[in-house]
């Protein structure tokens, strides 16, 4: 039984926010008795406890996200929070530097992951390759 009360309706409200309705109330809308709890887990929890914690803002919350779930190549949930760090104004830059990074600290695979996943999302939203001009600028220095 999801316990429907303040945390739950400040969870439902972040959820929302960051990952739509679909992502939101279709995930509650459809609970079964198999995943009821985890649900309302997720959303009093985790959205509506501590990702409303003041030490970080939500675009850090998310960057710290993104940065865990690459580190354990969390597909499904490193795809979902890329959705979610851009709704909470995370820069698609500041994406592919959490993946650069990762590439230090995680390995090459786990880059590969993150690149892939960026790419999918950010071709979704139109967002396309060229973030900074970095490449371009790289390869004109080249031709020079």
């Amino acid at each position: 039984m999801v316990i429907r009360d303040e945390l739950y309706d400040i969870g439902m409200r972040q959820r929302r926010a960051m990952f739509g309705t679909q992502g939101a109330d279709a995930r509650v809308d459809t609970t079964t008795d198999l995943n009821d709890k985890l649900e309302d887990f997720v959303t009093r929890t985790t959205f509506g406890d501590v990702w409303q914690r003041p030490g970080l803002s939500l675009a850090a919350r998310s960057e710290v996200t993104f940065a865990m779930l690459l580190a354990n190549g969390k597909e499904h949930e490193l795809r979902v929070h890329t959705e979610g760090a851009l709704e909470n104004g995370v820069s698609p830059v500041a994406l592919r530097e959490i993946v650069l990074q990762g590439l230090l600290y995680c390995g090459i695979p786990a880059a590969v992951l993150g690149v892939r996943v960026l790419r999918e999302v950010f071709d979704a939203r139109g967002i396309g390759d060229v973030l900074d001009g970095e490449a371009e600028a790289t390869r004109m220095k080249e031709r020079s």
